[in-house]
Formats: C-alpha cells, sequence, structure tokens
C-alpha cells in the first residue's frame, strides 16, 4: 500500500551506542520509520533524498517505509504482492477448484508472514478479508465492509517483504503456518501436502521474477505423516445386486409428483454401469450418447461440470466446465454401456428430456443439479434399500462410491486392466493401485499354486 502522508524528522543521534550513530526518523501514514548511519554527513544525504521524493511528490510504500526510487530493489516486494502476481500470473488457466486450493493456501501463508504491527484483526477476520476480497481477481473491486478494508489495510501494513524468508526462521514459522487450521489444531495431512505445494509454486514463481535465488521451502525437510494411502476402501463397494436395489429405492425418494429420486436414477446408474465421475454426468449431454433400442449403447465424453463455487468459475455459477480430468482440452473418453444403463437413459430422456444446452440431467428449473441434492437423495435410498446396519456402515456411502463398484466389477469381471483403465479414465498403474483391494476371486487360486509349488496338495481339496 502507498501513501502520501509523509513527514520526515530531524537528525538526532544516538548515544546508547558504543560509538554514537546518527538516526534519520520519518512518518509514513502514521508508523515510523528510523534507519542508522555512523556520520552525520551520511545520515543527512539519506535524510535529503526522504525529503527530495515528499518534493517530488512520490508515494511512500506503507511497509517498507520508502519510496520507489529508494526502496531496496526486488526483495522489498512483500509476500502479500508476491501472492497477488502469483494469482494473476495464475488465474486465467486455472481451474475453479485450483483456484479455490490457492487462495486457501495463500490466505494460511500470508498472515504468518508478518510483522509485528498494532491492530491486528482476529484469524477469522484476516482470512475473510483474503480468501473473500483480496485474493481472488473476481472479487477484487467488490464493496469491503469497514472491518474488511480494515483489516486488508492491516495486511498490507504488516505483510513481510519477500527478502525476510532467507532467515531460516522464517521458512520454519510459514510451514509450521501451513500445517494448521484457524484454530489452531493440526490440519490434515493432506491438506497441509496441498497448501505446501502451493506455496511452493508461488516462491518459484519468485526466483523466476529474481526476487529469489532459490526456492526457501527447498532448504527444510520435514516430514509431515505418511502420505496418504489413495487405495479404496472394499467395504464401499455394492455388488451387483445391492446396486439395482438402490437405483429402485432412488425412484421412491421425493414421491411421484415431485419426482426428485426418479429425475437422478439415470445419474446413478452412469455413475455405476459407466464408472463415471459425478461432475461427468452432470456434463453429459444428448450428443454425447448412442441409445439403441437393444444391445450395448456408447457414451462420448467430453466435458465435466465439477462442483467448484461462484467464487471461483469464470461464469459465477457453481458449477465450473472443464475438459476431461487429467487429458488435454478436447479429448474425448469414450466408454461402451450395457443394455441396463442404455435402458435407463431412455426412460430418462422419455420422461424429462433434456436441458435447454441439451444436458441429460437437470433440476426442475433447468440448472445444473447440485451435490447436496444428489446427496441428499442417495442418503434417503440408502435408507429404503439398506437394512439398518448397512445404513450405519460404510457402505456406498457416498455417490461417488457407485464408480468405485463399477470399476470393480469390471475388474472382478475379468475385464483387462488396460481396458478397464480406458474406460475409467485412469491410467493402468493408477488404477491397480487404487483398486488393488477390490479385485476378489483370485484368493483360492493363488493359494493353490503356492501349494503345488511348495509340492503339497490341500486336504480341502483332495
Amino acid at each position: 500500500m502507498k501513501s502520501y502522508k509523509v513527514s520526515v524528522w530531524k537528525l538526532s543521534v544516538n548515544k546508547t551506542t558504543r560509538k554514537p550513530t546518527h538516526l534519520v526518523r520519518w512518518v509514513v501514514d502514521g508508523e515510523v520509520f528510523s534507519d542508522s548511519y555512523k556520520t552525520s554527513a551520511l545520515a543527512d544525504r539519506f535524510r535529503a533524498k526522504l525529503l527530495r521524493a515528499v518534493d517530488k511528490g512520490e508515494p511512500f510504500d506503507t511497509v517498507s517505509g520508502l519510496p520507489d526510487s529508494l526502496r531496496g530493489g526486488k526483495a522489498a516486494l512483500t509476500y502479500l504482492e508476491l501472492a497477488l502476481k502469483y494469482i494473476d500470473a495464475r488465474w486465467a488457466e486455472a481451474s475453479a477448484k485450483q483456484r479455490d486450493s490457492m487462495t486457501d493456501a495463500l490466505a494460511t501463508v500470508v498472515p504468518v508472514l508478518v510483522k509485528p504491527v498494532r491492530g491486528r484483526p482476529t484469524p477469522q477476520i484476516v482470512r475473510r478479508a483474503l480468501r473473500s476480497y483480496l485474493l481472488p481477481v473476481s472479487r477484487r473491486k467488490e464493496d469491503r465492509p469497514e472491518e474488511i478494508a480494515s483489516a486488508v489495510r492491516w495486511i498490507e501494513r504488516a505483510s513481510l517483504p519477500v527478502g525476510e524468508l532467507l532467515e531460516i526462521a522464517r521458512v520454519h514459522e510459514l510451514i509450521d503456518g501451513l500445517g494448521r487450521k484457524l484454530d489452531g489444531k493440526p490440519a490434515a495431512t493432506q491438506t497441509y501436502r496441498r497448501r505446501r505445494a502451493v506455496v511452493f509454486n508461488s516462491l518459484e514463481y519468485a526466483v523466476e521474477l529474481e526476487l529469489l535465488q532459490s526456492n526457501p521451502l527447498s532448504r527444510v525437510r520435514r516430514k509431515r505423516g505418511k502420505r496418504a494411502v489413495q487405495e479404496v476402501d472394499r467395504r464401499v463397494v455394492v455388488n451387483p445386486r445391492q446396486a439395482r436395489e438402490l437405483l429402485a429405492a432412488v425412484t421412491y425418494v421425493g414421491g411421484y409428483e415431485r419426482a426428485s429420486g426418479r429425475r437422478l436414477r439415470a445419474f446413478f446408474g452412469c455413475l455405476y454401469y459407466a464408472a463415471m465421475r459425478p461432475g461427468e454426468a452432470l456434463g453429459l449431454r444428448r450428443s454425447d450418447c448412442v441409445l439403441p433400442a437393444s444391445g450395448w449403447g456408447r457414451i462420448e465424453l467430453a466435458e465435466t461440470r465439477p462442483t467448484a463455487g461462484k467464487a471461483w468459475t469464470d461464469s459465477g455459477e457453481a458449477h465450473d466446465r472443464r475438459g476431461l480430468k487429467q487429458r488435454a482440452e478436447g479429448e474425448v473418453r469414450i466408454v461402451p454401456i450395457p443394455p441396463p444403463l442404455v435402458r435407463l437413459l431412455r426412460e430418462h430422456l422419455k420422461e424429462f428430456g433434456t436441458a435447454k444446452d441439451g444436458r441429460l440431467f437437470a433440476s426442475e428449473r433447468g440448472n445444473v443439479v447440485a451435490a447436496s441434492s444428489y446427496s441428499r437423495v442417495w442418503k434417503q435410498a440408502r435408507e429404503l434399500a439398506f437394512l439398518p446396519d448397512q445404513v450405519s456402515s460404510v457402505l456406498a456411502f457416498r455417490p461417488y462410491d457407485l464408480r468405485h463398484a463399477g470399476v470393480s466389477q469390471w475388474l472382478n469381471s475379468g475385464v483387462p486392466a488396460p481396458e478397464v483403465a480406458a474406460r475409467a479414465g485412469h491410467s493402468v498403474d493408477v488404477l491397480l493401485k487404487i483398486y488393488a483391494k477390490c479385485i476378489d476371486g483370485q484368493e483360492q487360486e493363488m493359494n493353490d499354486r503356492i501349494m503345488q509349488g511348495l509340492g503339497e496338495v490341500d486336504d480341502a481339496t483332495d
């Protein structure tokens, strides 16, 4: 932040040191700054530069206290200013979820890298000011309540220069902050890793801009728990009979007139029979589907509509509009679909038609179905389809678990892993890592092979 409210005081002498030093003191927007020199001539020369800048009408920086003509090089840029530059450079190409992640990480670390400036707002207000007003590109010009405006002014005054991260103690403070929630409790390991990645990239950007010679985070090796295992819990996977019962139960949710459940039956069917992600199913259009009167059909997936939040999308809608995950722009994924799903989709089109833009699944008003809406329907369907002990378990707890069940069913049916990976939108190695524990029916075969190798005969098969 810049200010024109500048006063330069007369020179003074500090006699408390072994050798007296000459002090130059000045005030910028109410904040007192000072610098010391060994001789009065040096001090008077610096004071003259300050007065010259004031006479020229130069704005003074409220963080360093200096006019632009005297700021100490590029390292004088504050971390807040770096964060804003980094977001500006990445915003246009980032997905809505990436924007959300970037602002979350930077809103966590900016309040950590600050000077002890008076009038610090509460952590909640500081975070709100950063997340909702200062960091998102699309919201910087919105009107700010007074408490937010005050918090922004404080952050701009208090933010440390990027050059301060050359001190290893500052780097440790940064890492400690990344690993804490707003209430001071430890954050989840995955949250810490995600935030650290964003901050690391922001500091790499500082290196690109020649603000730093190297990335300070590279100097600290601190382990934070084990890397989260992404394997699917086999307890969430339903068998084909249970999947059919759930899809039938969905139709009873909301009654006949509201049809909130029937409207989503084919949506859930896509998650199971085609192993689609919810965002992919929400973006599915009639033109993407080949639905013959009998036999197998085909879906050509080209777009996904993941839930992101209005603050992070270019359109201002709650759902982002993106290409397929981990695929190039415009690339499609072809998924053959079995007759049961073909029938579900044909019945859905006959009863509900499509939205104005051709999407198969829409709310009663034609909007993209909210995650809260289909999750609420799913919760009620589980209560109708399952026994009480199953309802309280993790079995198909989330709609996404239908995708896990679909992929597991393909693998257990003997479909080669490369084909399953192609249909599900995974690489083969990721597929086998995630679904390793969901491949059933091979334990006895493996046991028999081991016994044969040992030259033994299993009594159970004798």
